[in-house]
């Protein structure tokens, strides 16, 4: 009798031991999958479709940076490229909704909040053989140039030729021109007034200007916005006066989606200069039509 109840005892503490064995395997299995599928939900949009625990870090909260073609810690391959839409209307991308107005407020993410910051600049035509030609909007030739200057104005959007005239952006999907290799995208481009758009032109069809124009997803910043971003309060012009934070949304690009906001520096040294000081993708505040910047306005 005595050895039947000691064998019931012990089979029923096994079982315990088994069930509860169970449920903490079930239990870490749970908590990979999450932790899996939150890395997943990344993807190659970034923080646009990051869940919000992993948001993008403060620049207190990151270590170190990857200089001007790499990205800072967080970056994904590919979501550096930027494609200038100069003056355009979207066709339907993402986040895409047209041309938008000062002020006018998108349905897309809240205005104020941690930002990815990203760089561009406004490439130069070197010397070198002229083995590439840029089309305009009729696949008629516009000009011949060195196939680095090609390379480079098809991401940026907008250059100056070794002449000293400038193009912009037309159009994409041009059958004629030949495929941009960072991006993917067959361009067509304009000859711009380099008095008036010495910098090139922007989405809102205006000049833009180094250092206070910023690339954004207009259903997000609406274009004609002032932003304020603390972060970059302090941090050089080119004469070595001081920046005050302050800029101006007037100007999108393809892959600036989301909580984005794309810093034109005007000059691929300023671009090295600024990203060193700090780095693309620490996370940046946006503060949209801070008083304190209310000087800038819309350009005209």
């Amino acid at each position: 009798m005595l050895q039947r109840a000691l064998g019931a005892a012990l089979r029923g503490a096994l079982g315990v031991t088994l069930v509860g064995g169970c449920g903490l395997q079930g239990g870490s299995a749970w908590m990979e999958e999450g932790e899996g599928a939150a890395a997943l939900a990344r993807g190659g949009e970034g923080w646009v479709k990051a869940p919000p625990p992993r948001a993008p870090r403060l620049s207190s909260q990151v270590e170190g940076g990857r200089g001007v073609d790499g990205e800072g810690p967080e970056e994904l391959e590919g979501e550096r490229l930027v494609l200038r839409e100069h003056g355009t209307a979207r066709d339907g991308g993402p986040g895409g909704r047209g041309r938008g107005e000062p002020g006018e407020r998108g349905d897309g993410e809240p205005e104020e909040g941690i930002f990815r910051n990203t760089y561009y600049d406004f490439p130069s035509e070197g010397v070198g053989a002229r083995e590439a030609t840029l089309f305009d909007g009729t696949c008629a030739p516009l000009a011949a140039v060195t196939r680095a200057f090609h390379d480079a104005v098809c991401v940026q959007g907008s250059g100056k030729l070794a002449s000293g005239g400038t193009v912009s952006f037309a159009k994409r999907g041009c059958a004629c021109a030949d495929v941009c290799p960072r991006t993917g995208q067959k361009i067509c481009y304009e000859r711009l007034d380099p008095a008036r758009f010495p910098h090139g032109r922007g989405a809102m069809g205006t000049a833009i200007t180094p250092l206070r124009t910023v690339a954004v997803d207009s259903e997000v910043i609406p274009l004609g916005s002032p932003v304020f971003i603390p972060e970059l309060v302090g941090l050089p012009f080119a004469d070595g006066a001081k920046h005050d934070g302050c800029f101006l949304a007037e100007d999108r690009g393809i892959k600036v989606v989301g909580r984005q906001v794309d810093v034109f520096t005007g000059d691929p040294g300023m671009t090295q200069r600024w990203n060193t000081l700090f780095p693309s993708n620490r996370g940046v505040h946006v503060v949209p039509r801070d008083p304190r910047c209310a000087g800038l306005g819309r350009r005209k």
